[in-house]
């Protein structure tokens, strides 16, 4: 039997190699490799490694009619066209948190470049200066250092800090009590972080709810002279905003990895003297480097040669009947699971899944995958898939019941989901219509039933004459044209879900104006 053919077309570590050869595979590890050329090596190939360097297009995979697996030794697949992979059945692999310790280290370093002005003392030395009462510093210990986001990394860096002595607050409302208290982290809101503490440090993946996060008004509010690391995405910070609120004495000081626009064009920001700036280097480093290598081939040669499938972003093991039921469901899953998330403020520790009518026989692994991918989506940066959404929640303490009813319902099959959070329950159910036309048909116990697609806004209010209007006289002003509206109650509560069109401008300033309505309880944005 001929040997299977790896073709690493960017740089690997010799062990990730050796890791692979000893297999017994042919390994063609050439980096530079021109998009025909590597066409060409494809040809006859079962897998391909890159980096970030090569991407792997779908004329590339068209190329390759042999190709199994695409392994992407790093976190993201932006070049690789996932789409194009899945159309094909290849499983498409990632290395997500590898390199999370090096991350943790250049946060804690950050941390003690400012308190001790290391990077000013150098370049003063390097002058010829020495100016030792210039250069007073602060121990960190007994100082209160904040995290933006409990994660991987997050719980990295709170490990390393508290061997500093110093005090760790964190704000993640995906993040068990019981994971948290055991990180020795106290969890409280996103404003008792930046109100608290005097170190912050940005642990948040970049989407609509999380960009400029730290902006003017949070800094304003913030305690005086904290100081700002970001080693995540630039976009959670509004440049303009942290470098008034530096200049002002506001905030202390800052150390930034990443920025909005990289390499930076303003350049304002990392030539103030209270900024630490480095050219995002975070996951550089040779440990780093090596442990994604390892890591990416090792799952690749577990699938390759055992059909296991680890840190997969497109696949789960289904057959093609089974995934065929289950599609419309899994699509219902995942959008619940947002849905869910973006109407949540509170930490969750438990979900539950109760399935209805034909849905209670069977295996519904996938649709609880989908759930927790659309639950975390919103809030986490590396890949949650289908594959490894379980793997997700028992790392962020999150308990999952499944159950099945015989119970009648109104529904050919229905999915019930209760996310079981520090304040109660958030409970929403969905069904399918029309075989491919998911819908929410309840929400937090009130019945109401509307499309589970674009923009929404979810009221929920005093069942009350008059407040329809307010809602629609509250819509036009701000010109939000109105797709659908619809409408359930339960006693004197009232549930309202309006799909809006997609060219209607939704800002804060709807949410606002509708809060002000008396009999309002809560009005959120949901978009799917």
């Amino acid at each position: 039997m001929q040997p299977l053919k790896i073709v690493v077309a960017d740089d690997l570590p010799a062990s990730a190699l050796e890791l692979l050869r000893a297999e017994g595979w042919d390994v063609d590890a050439r980096t530079g490799r021109a998009p025909d050329q590597l066409a060409i090596d494809l040809q006859d190939a079962d897998a391909i490694v890159v980096r970030s360097a090569t991407k792997v297009t779908a004329a590339l995979i068209a190329a390759a009619p042999k190709l199994r697996v695409i392994a992407r030794a790093g976190t993201g697949v932006d070049n690789v066209d996932v789409a194009a992979a899945s159309a094909r059945g290849i499983v498409v692999m990632n290395a997500p948190g590898a390199n999370s310790i090096s991350v943790a280290e250049l946060a804690l370093g950050l941390i003690l470049a400012m308190a001790r002005h290391l990077p000013a003392a150098d370049a003063a030395m390097k002058q010829g200066k020495w100016e030792k009462k210039k250069f007073l510093g602060e121990e960190v210990r007994e100082k209160t250092l904040g995290l933006a986001g409990l994660g991987r990394i997050g719980q990295e860096v709170a490990r390393r800090a508290a061997a500093f002595g110093m005090r760790i607050i964190a704000h993640d409302p995906f993040i068990s009590e019981q994971v948290a208290g055991d990180l020795g982290v106290e969890l409280v809101s996103l404003d008792d972080v930046f109100a608290r503490a005097d170190y912050v440090s940005l642990h948040m993946p970049s989407n609509e709810k999380t960009r400029s996060i730290v902006n003017a008004e949070r800094l304003a509010r913030s305690k005086k002279g904290i100081r700002i690391i970001n080693t995540a995405r630039g976009d959670l910070i509004d440049e303009g905003a942290l470098a008034d609120a530096i200049e002002s004495g506001q905030v202390g000081g800052a150390a930034l990895d990443v920025f909005q626009k990289e390499p930076t064009v303003d350049q304002r920001l990392q030539m103030l003297p209270q900024v630490v700036a480095t050219p995002h280097i975070a996951a550089s480093t040779r440990e780093g480097q090596e442990l994604v290598g390892v890591e990416t081939a090792a799952a690749m040669r577990d699938f390759l040669r055992d059909g296991i499938i680890r840190n997969a972003v497109n696949f789960q093991s289904v057959s093609a009947e089974e995934f065929s039921r289950l599609r419309p469901y899994v699509d219902l899953g995942e959008r619940l699971g947002a849905f869910l998330a973006q109407m949540n403020d509170n930490r969750a520790h438990g979900l539950g899944v109760r399935y209805y009518g034909e849905l209670a026989q069977g295996r519904n692994d996938m649709i609880v995958n989908a759930v927790l991918v659309g639950l975390f989506k919103p809030i986490l940066s590396s890949g949650v898939t289908l594959v490894n959404a379980r793997t997700v929640a028992a790392e962020r303490g999150i308990e999952i019941v499944e159950s099945r009813s015989s119970r009648p319902r109104n529904y050919t099959s229905l999915v019930s989901i209760k996310l079981h959070t520090s304040s109660g329950e958030r409970w929403v159910e969905g069904a399918v219509f029309e075989k491919m036309s998911p819908r929410v048909v309840l929400v937090d116990g009130v019945q109401v039933e509307a499309p589970l697609e674009g923009t929404m806004i979810v009221v929920s209010n005093q069942d009350k004459p008059g407040v329809i209007g307010e809602v629609g006289t509250i819509l036009g002003a701000h010109g939000v044209n109105i797709a659908n509206f619809a409408l359930g109650r339960e006693g004197d509560r009232a549930v309202g879900v309006v799909n809006v069109d997609e060219t209607s401008p939704i800002t804060d300033a709807v949410i606002t104006d509708l809060k002000k309505v008396k009999a309002i309880r809560d009005a959120r944005i949901v978009r799917l």
